[in-house]
């Protein structure tokens, strides 16, 4: 397994990655850290006879979620990777877009063992990861270095393949699109998202402001960040 892979020549909205690769119609899809559920109405609107349990542990983010009336497939769950409220082998699908480096370190082993209990055998779970390089990253290190969790997301899940948890099916590696219309955006989205506390001094939100409008025109900032998908498999 590979933690990244120097220069991916691939440009793509996530969705043309794991669409073809999960065939999600008549299944049942556990997304877990569902954020702002953008993804989640994206798989929910898609296809055909998709049924969801998103699992989100941001109070904020899932009170908001609760308040969406009208994706019927969908149940918003408060709840983390590592204490799923499903029954064992109830999942064909897990999902994890860009969240196992936001589960407590001491929780992602944990979390892996757990999520092969609610997946089905040959249940697959599809993990996606920002890889540390990028422009979008070089400003995020400012005030967050995720250097070292993401690093252990991708120890946790060379663990788990290591130990026979999963079996590796494939890796993919593409560079995904970030897009802010202006800076007050970006610090909405990014600086104070609701599942990170982030405090920044007048001179290092300073840094951050200048670093970013570096890559701001009049269409907005747009970035390509580098990803890395590890499709496993739980063994039958």
């Amino acid at each position: 397994m590979k933690i990244a892979r120097p220069h991916s020549n691939i440009n793509c909205l996530e969705s043309e990655v794991y669409e073809p690769l999960l065939a999600l119609d008549g299944k049942h899809v556990l997304e877990l850290g569902c954020g702002s559920a953008q993804i989640t109405r994206n798989i929910a609107t898609t296809g055909s006879k998709r049924k969801i349990t998103a699992l989100e542990v941001d109070q904020i983010a899932h009170e908001k979620n609760m308040q969406i009336s009208d994706l019927p497939n969908v149940s918003f769950v408060l709840a983390g990777a590592q204490s799923i409220p499903l029954p064992d082998e109830s999942v064909d699908v897990a999902l994890m877009f860009k969240s196992l480096h936001h589960v407590p370190l001491e929780l992602m082993d944990a979390s892996m063992h757990e999520i092969r209990r609610a997946l089905k055998p040959g249940g697959l779970l599809y993990i996606s990861e920002p890889i540390f390089a990028g422009d979008f990253n070089e400003i995020l290190r400012l005030f967050h270095d995720e250097q070292k969790v993401r690093e252990a997301a991708f120890n946790t899940v060379k663990k788990a393949v290591d130990d026979g948890l999963f079996d590796l099916r494939e890796q993919r590696f593409f560079n995904s699109p970030m897009n802010f219309e202006n800076f007050a955006e970006f610090e909405s989205n990014t600086i104070n998202a609701t599942h990170s506390h982030h405090s920044l001094d007048d001179v290092l939100y300073q840094q951050v402001k200048q670093r970013f409008e570096q890559h701001l025109g009049d269409d907005g900032a747009h970035f390509w960040m580098p990803m890395r998908v590890d499709l496993l498999q739980r063994p039958q």
